[in-house]
Parts: structure tokens; sequence; C-alpha cells
């Protein structure tokens, strides 16, 4: 990757420098992590890359192309991709669902049961509207969370990966026997509603939504190695995933050599299902921190871009009163959520050094990225070990990078 100097940017190169040794040290050395990459830009240009580690189980080195299981940071893609409808009128934030989803008409709040006792007719949920799922106020749940009964039935129903076995309709169509967790607009809850709102872009469009992004977003941002699954390129490219075992070395989950995302799946998870080089995201990075536009190509106007990456948490909250959640790609203290991405409301609240309007998210093979649009400068990281809370690393990256800014804008 060509960068530019970082020393002109206001970057000191030998704090920049820090960054690998701390990786290699802390977590390539240890075993603790596989493999790494991270590009930090400002002004949209890389001041610093590395890759480090292993591709392969077998020792095959890390690679500039390598693919890499994106997961939650799909839902800012899609996020966007929605975005992009409402800006042509043919959807609107405040719509209830059911414009798109008749079959959610008749939801209910969960109100006792489950197990081996009987589910409780819960009580009718107010209108769900598309402003719920883009901020996670909806009612529905992941199965992995594996808190509360609603959860054990979306892992009954193995909602969480619907990949192989439904395809969008039959998704829509089993969510919508379920009970919602709670009233919609009442609580934070990280869930499968970016899922369903890449299946409203699916009906809003008449296009899968993998062809929508590719026409859509992806090639107008010449993000050419991003797709749902990795496709040919996978047998070659795509890197090792390994699940953390505490005390242990990871264990290798899905060879990439073999995996099933190399083969088409029959439902494109809005949520998490995108394959990616890390340079693609950093377009896509670069695309945010420029309000919506990368060399001449538009892809949601500067307006949309700041309602995005704006608190719509109640009264202007944080996670901390209202997140139910166990398992998000934030820390709660001192953040906000937008319409798909979590943001710094209160930087001293974060015990972190940011700046106030930073925006972010990651995914959960422990690749992250975050937009600072005060500094200008934007992340991306990507390795594959899950789950991403095993370790403190994005916090960690995120201390490097600010100790080598040199020049402030704030």
């Amino acid at each position: 990757m060509e960068l530019a100097d970082a020393e002109a940017l206001g970057f000191d190169k030998g704090r920049l420098a820090r960054i690998d040794t701390f990786l290699q040290e802390n977590y390539i050395d240890t075993g603790r992590l596989p493999c790494a990459q991270i590009v930090v830009a400002r002004e949209g240009r890389p001041v610093h890359y590395a890759h480090l580690g292993t591709l392969r189980e077998d020792g095959t080195p890390m690679r500039e192309d390598a693919l890499f299981r994106i997961a939650s940071m799909t839902k800012p893609v899609t996020s966007i991709a929605f975005m992009q409808l409402v800006e042509q009128c043919r959807v609107a934030l405040e719509d209830p669902v059911t414009r798109v989803f008749p079959e959610f008409a008749n939801l209910a709040v969960y109100a006792g049961g489950g197990g081996s006792i009987p589910f409780a007719p819960g009580s009718p949920a107010p209108p769900m509207r598309f402003v719920d799922l883009l901020t996670h106020m909806s009612g529905f749940t992941y199965g992995l969370q594996n808190r509360t009964n609603i959860d054990a039935l979306y892992r009954e129903h193995n909602l969480d990966f619907a990949r192989d076995h439904l395809d969008s309709d039959g998704f829509v169509e089993r969510l919508a026997q379920l009970p919602l967790e709670f009233a919609p607009g009442t609580g934070w809850n990280y869930s499968v509603s970016t899922d369903v709102l890449g299946i409203a872009v699916e009906r809003l469009s008449g296009m899968r939504l993998g062809d929508y992004l590719a026409e859509h977003v992806f090639g107008p941002l010449g993000m050419t190695d991003t797709a749902f699954g990795a496709g040919d390129a996978g047998a070659e490219r795509l890197a090792d995933a390994y699940a953390y075992r505490p005390g242990k070395p990871p264990r290798m989950i899905d060879a990439g050599a073999t995996s099933k995302l190399n083969r088409p799946g029959t439902f494109d998870s809005g949520g998490g299902g995108l394959v990616g080089t890390i340079a693609d995201y950093q377009r896509f990075a670069t695309m945010l921190a420029n309000g919506g536009e990368l060399d001449g190509a538009r892809i949601v106007s500067p307006k949309t871009l700041r309602l995005m990456r704006t608190n719509h948490l109640p009264g202007g909250a944080d996670l901390t009163e209202m997140s139910r959640s166990l398992f998000s790609e934030s820390h709660n203290a001192g953040t906000g959520f937008g319409l798909g991405f979590a943001m710094v409301i209160d930087p001293a609240r974060t015990l972190m050094p940011a700046s106030e309007g930073e925006f972010y998210w990651g995914g959960a093979y422990s690749t992250a990225f975050f937009v600072d649009p005060v500094e200008r400068v934007t992340m991306v990281f990507m390795t594959q070990l899950y789950p991403s809370s095993a370790y403190p690393i994005r916090r960690q990256l995120k201390t490097l990078i600010y100790a080598a800014l040199s020049h402030s804008n704030a």
C-alpha cells in the first residue's frame, strides 16, 4: 500500500511504528491473534500500514490482498445502501416497516414463558419503524447473546446464521413468528435488525442485496474485492478463522481453503455476511470521512451522512442508559448510536483518547474501523479471531494511534 508522508500529515513516524511492535509482541508472537492488518490514514491518505502473522494455519504468510470475514462491519454498508433509497424518497425513516414487511403486522412483545413453559400471549407491539431497525431499537435480538428465552428461540431457529438454510423471505417469515424483546423504540439491543434492513433494500430495489451493493456502493467506490462470500478467489486468499480459548491457543474454526464462504449462499446477510480486503474497507471509510464521496463518486449526501452519525438514542442518552445487550462492538459509556454507527458523544466518559462525533463499528472476528471527522483520521483493522470481546485490542489501537498524532485539529 502506498503511503503518504506521515510527518507532513501531523503524525510522528516513530510513534506510529509502536503499533507494529505492539501487535507483533503482544498478539502475534504470543499466538493470541493469527494475523493482523492495519491501515491508518489522515485526509484520506494512508500514513501507516502493516500486515503481520499468517494467512493459514499451515504457516502461509499473510498477504496484502487477503480476504477477511468482516462480519458486523457489513452493517454500516447495508445502512448506507438503505439511506440511498431514503434519499430517493422510496422509503422514509418514519415509515412503519409493515409498508415493506406485511409479515410483521402482528408482532407481539414478550410476556413470559419459554423453555419447558409455553410462551405467554404477548401484548401487541406498537408499530416498528425503519429508524428502529437502523438504531437497533426494534426489539429483535441475536441468539448468540444467550441471555433470554427469546435468544434461545433464535438459536433454535438458527437465525443468526441463516445463509445455508433460509432465503430472505423465509428469514422474515420465521422472525415474524417470534416475540420481540421489548416494544420498538424503548430499548437498545444488538440484533438481526440490519439483516431485516438488507431485505428491505432487496424488496424496495428489486435486486438481491449483493447485486445492489455491487452496483450502487462497491462499483462506484472501486471496492473490487468485497462481496457476500469469497467466491472463486476464496480458496487462495481467504484467511483462516479462529475461536478464542481461555488459557489455550485459539482453535481454527473455518479454514479459508475449504470454507462454505467459497460457495454461494441462499441469503445475503446485511448484518454480517460480507468478505473483503482491508484496502476495500479503507476506501469505504475514506468515503465516510469525506462526507459521502470518494474520487468523484457520491454515495450519499453530506447531510444524509451527518444524520447517520448523530446520536438517535432518546433524550441524547448513551448506551449505558439504553442498552439491554451483552454483545456489541462498542463501549457503552459516552457512546451513542445513530443510523448504522456508534459514535462518541462524551470523550471523557469513554476513558479513551477520542473526538466528539467520532463514529465507528466492528465485527465479531475482532475487525474494527473508526472515522474521526475532527482530526480527519481513519483506521481499519483486520484479523480473524472470534469473539471480538476476547481482547481490548480496539482500545489499545486507538490509544496508540492518537498517541502518534503530533498535530491536532481540536
